[in-house]
């Protein structure tokens, strides 16, 4: 079945305008839609997740053609992009990425990359946030992602999936002959096991403070993001707002209270 290009895609992430993940995702988006338009933030905006700057005003700046930098989060510019760059029409599909960096399990709920989609998903477009696993911070594998991702972003788009999800996928961190099909994933637990705090002391003598999230964890459950990636394949996860624990919500919680 022949794809058919999408008219409008809008292209953010959470690494920021100059991050060599945008790059590699602005070449994708042109095999896949006539229009790209690119609004990332500024600067690094990782572990921001879904959140809006809500007390502080947004700037923006022109980047090149169809492309502009936000002073704010990836939640920022997907609503500054859809409801006030754009005003040609909305986008047919956004695409958040492509991170430095898997985002599995747990970490999703910290993650930009994941924010921005959830934003998109919570405006009524379909959305998708992509990363790159890597071994080597020096040696990211982005050939992997830049060769996968137009196919896969065409698969998912021939799915229907439901308006209140957005789609998490992953790109494994192995030789480009070795990597598996596409393989639909569930959360899971992911690598982050604990999030630290660092101090320092700055010159003038006083204390400042790093958060740190701390990613130990080497092994998930066989159809989790992190099984599957581990093993080659190619993730997606659909991801949700709705968290609430059924179990706890049916047997441990709802059963102890008296009405």
């Amino acid at each position: 079945m022949t794809f058919q290009k999408l008219q409008r895609v809008l292209v953010t992430n959470d690494d920021g305008i100059e991050a060599p993940g945008l790059k590699v995702l602005e070449q994708v988006a042109i095999q896949l839609a006539h229009e790209v338009w690119v609004v990332a933030p500024l600067q690094d905006q990782s572990g921001t997740s879904h959140s809006l700057s809500l007390h502080a005003p947004l700037r923006i700046s022109p980047n090149g053609e169809k492309r502009f930098a936000v002073t704010g989060t990836p939640g920022d510019c997907v609503v500054m992009a859809v409801q006030h760059l754009l005003k040609a029409g909305k986008p047919d599909l956004i695409l958040s990425g492509i991170n430095r960096g898997a985002n599995m399990g747990m970490e999703t709920v910290f993650s930009g990359t994941v924010g921005a989609a959830m934003t998109g998903m919570l405006l009524g477009i379909r959305s998708i946030g992509l990363s790159q696993a890597y071994s080597d911070q020096d040696n990211v594998p982005w050939h992997n992602a830049l060769t996968h991702a137009p196919k896969v972003i065409q698969e998912l788009l021939g799915m229907d999936w439901p308006s209140d999800v957005c789609l998490n996928v992953n790109f494994p961190d192995c030789a480009p002959e070795a990597i598996s099909p596409l393989k639909v994933t569930r959360q899971g637990i992911g690598p982050l096991n604990s999030v630290s705090v660092r101090t320092e002391v700055d010159p003038r003598g006083f204390d400042y403070h790093w958060i740190k999230l701390n990613t130990d964890r080497k092994y998930d459950e066989p159809g989790t993001e992190m099984g599957e990636l581990n093993t080659g394949h190619i993730t997606v996860t659909p991801l949700q707002f709705e968290r609430t624990h059924m179990a706890a919500f049916n047997d441990t919680m709802k059963g102890a209270c008296k009405t």
